[in-house]
C-alpha cells in the first residue's frame, strides 16, 4: 500500500492540474448565483450565460472545482436514468399521466444529453479523453445473465430503441472485452468514457470565458429568498440555484430540496492502474473503450482510459455514520483490496499495478430517485440526488432548472424527477445500520450465486432490493 497514491480527491483531479480559480466575491446583487462548481452548476453557468450573456452570474463553491463526485466519479457519460423507473412510472400515474409514456420522455431525454454534452465539449475545445464506446454490462454468473434479460426487456419497455441495446453472447463478450467467464452482456450504444476532472475543468475555463465569475473557497452555510450566507459574506442575487449533490445537506434552508434527512451520502471508491503494457491489452482487448459494469448486485463500474491504465469502482465502506462526507477522499486498505480483487476476478493472470485510490460521495434519496425542485416565490433551485448517474443527468438537470426559473412550461419541466420529494431517510443510528445491513445482504447473495450457479437471483437479494427501494 505503500507505493500506493491514496486519496488527494482522485487520480483524476490529480492529472488534470486543476488550476485556482479565486475571483473575489461579488458586491452587487447578481442575476444568477449557483453554488457548487462542479457539473451541474458549471452546466447551468455556461447555458445561462450563452442565452443571457446580459447576466451577471457566480458560481462558488466550498472548495474548488470538481472537488465533489464531478472530480472523481468513474468518468460515465451514461444512459442510466438518475432514479429508479418503477417508482418514477408510479408517481406520473398518481398524478393522472401516463406513467410508461413519461420514463419513456426521461430516458430519451437523458440519452439526448450525452450527444449534447459532447457536441458542446468539442466545440469549446474541451479534451477530456471523451469516447462514445457505449456501455458493455457483464453477466458472470447464471442469475446474472438471467438479469440481464430480464433487464433487456424493462429497458426496451422503458424507452431505449431496439438499436440502442443490443444482447451479445458469451462469445460476443468477450471479443469486446475478455473478461473471464462471462456468459453475456447488454450493449448500450451512447454511453462514453470520459475524463471527469478535465471535462469540469474544461467547462469551467468555458464559463469564465462568456464572463461567468467562479468564486473557490466559498462554503454556503444558508439559503433563502435572494441571499446565500458564507463565511466570507452573503451574497445576493435574484436567482440561486444550489448543486452540490452529497453535500446538500449540509446546508441550512426552509426551502424544499434541502433538510439533514432529505439525503445521505454514500461512498464510492476507485482504483486506477498504471498504464498497462500492450502485450497487457492485446489479452484484455476493450479496443473500443466501452466502460464495463457487472452483473452482480455488489457491482463495479470500470473503464479503459486514453493513456492505456483501467479504472476501476465500486462501493466498499458504503456510508460514514451520521452522514460525514468523504473529505479528501483516503480509502481504508479493506476497500482496495476488494477493488484489487475485483479486478483480479475480470481479468485473472494478469499484471495490474495499482497507482492510485479514492473516493468520493453521491447523493442517494430515500428511494434513489433525484429530485428538482424550483421555488417560484423565492426564486431558489436545488437538484440533488443523482445516486451516481449524475455525469450525463447534470446537463438535463442545469437545462430543467433554467427552464423553471424563467417560468416556461416544456418537455423538460414535465419530467417525472420535477419536484420528486422522497420520504426521509431514518434517523441514525438506524440508518447506518440499514445501510451498511443491505450491502451485506448483496454480498452474501453474490457469493450464494456464484456458489451454486443458480439462473434465479437469491432471495437475499430480492430482500434487500425492496428493502432498499431499488426493485423495479
Amino acid at each position: 500500500m505503500s507505493t500506493i497514491r491514496n486519496g488527494e480527491v482522485s487520480f483524476w483531479s490529480r492529472s488534470a492540474g486543476m488550476r485556482p480559480r479565486n475571483a473575489p466575491i461579488p458586491d452587487s446583487r447578481q442575476d444568477l448565483l449557483i453554488v457548487g462548481a462542479g457539473l451541474t452548476g458549471l452546466w447551468a453557468a455556461y447555458i445561462a450565460a450563452r442565452e443571457h450573456p446580459e447576466w451577471s452570474i457566480t458560481v462558488i463553491d466550498a472548495k474548488h472545482v470538481g472537488y465533489g463526485a464531478s472530480g472523481r466519479n468513474g468518468g460515465w457519460m451514461s444512459t442510466l436514468l438518475p432514479g429508479n423507473r418503477a417508482v418514477y412510472a408510479k408517481r406520473a400515474t398518481s398524478a393522472g399521466e401516463d406513467g410508461g409514456e413519461a420514463i419513456r420522455s426521461f430516458q430519451k431525454a437523458v440519452t439526448r444529453s450525452i450527444d449534447e454534452a459532447l457536441d458542446i465539449m468539442k466545440k469549446e475545445g474541451i479534451d477530456a479523453g471523451q469516447v462514445q464506446g457505449g456501455n458493455l454490462h457483464v453477466a458472470q454468473t447464471p442469475a446474472g445473465l438471467t438479469r440481464l434479460k430480464r433487464r433487456h426487456e424493462t429497458d426496451l419497455r422503458y424507452g431505449y430503441e431496439p438499436d440502442e441495446i443490443s444482447f451479445l453472447s458469451a462469445s460476443e463478450t468477450r471479443e469486446r472485452i475478455n473478461v473471464d467467464g462471462a456468459l453475456g452482456s447488454l450493449h448500450y450504444e451512447h454511453t462514453a468514457a470520459v475524463n471527469p476532472a478535465l471535462m469540469v475543468s474544461g467547462l469551467a475555463d468555458a464559463v469564465e470565458r462568456l464572463g461567468v465569475r467562479i468564486c473557490e473557497h466559498t462554503e454556503a452555510a444558508r439559503v433563502e429568498k435572494g441571499t446565500v450566507s458564507t463565511a466570507r459574506g452573503a451574497l445576493h442575487a435574484t436567482t440561486v440555484f444550489v448543486c452540490v449533490e452529497a453535500s446538500t445537506g449540509k446546508i441550512e434552508s426552509s426551502l424544499p430540496g434541502f433538510g439533514s434527512r432529505e439525503l445521505i451520502p454514500v461512498n464510492s471508491s476507485m482504483i486506477i492502474t498504471e498504464p498497462l503494457p500492450d502485450g497487457v491489452w492485446k489479452q484484455i482487448g476493450w479496443e473500443n473503450r466501452d466502460c464495463l459494469m457487472d452483473a452482480a448486485h455488489t457491482f463495479i463500474y470500470a473503464q479503459r482510459t486514453v493513456d492505456g491504465r483501467i479504472a476501476i469502482g465500486g462501493r466498499g465502506n458504503p456510508y460514514f455514520f451520521g452522514s460525514r462526507l468523504a473529505g479528501d477522499g483516503e480509502v481504508d486498505t479493506r476497500t482496495v483490496h476488494s477493488l484489487m480483487k475485483k479486478l483480479a476476478h475480470l481479468f485473472p493472470g494478469q499484471e495490474l499495478p495499482i497507482a492510485h485510490v479514492w473516493r468520493g460521495s453521491i447523493g442517494v434519496t430515500r428511494d434513489w430517485c433525484a429530485g428538482l425542485f424550483f421555488d417560484r416565490e423565492s426564486r431558489v433551485g436545488v437538484v440533488r440526488g443523482f445516486a451516481g448517474h449524475g455525469v450525463s443527468s447534470t446537463l438535463l438537470a442545469a437545462k430543467t432548472l433554467l427552464e423553471r426559473a424563467e417560468g416556461r412550461e416544456t418537455e423538460l419541466t414535465r419530467l417525472p424527477w420535477n419536484d420528486h420529494a422522497a420520504k426521509k431517510w431514518e434517523p441514525e443510528p438506524i440508518r447506518w445500520v440499514g445501510v451498511h445491513a443491505m450491502y451485506r445482504l448483496f454480498a452474501v447473495a453474490d457469493a450464494w450465486e456464484e456458489r451454486t450457479g443458480s439462473t434465479q437471483t437469491s432471495l437475499l437479494a430480492r430482500f434487500g432490493s425492496r428493502l432498499a427501494g431499488l426493485h423495479e
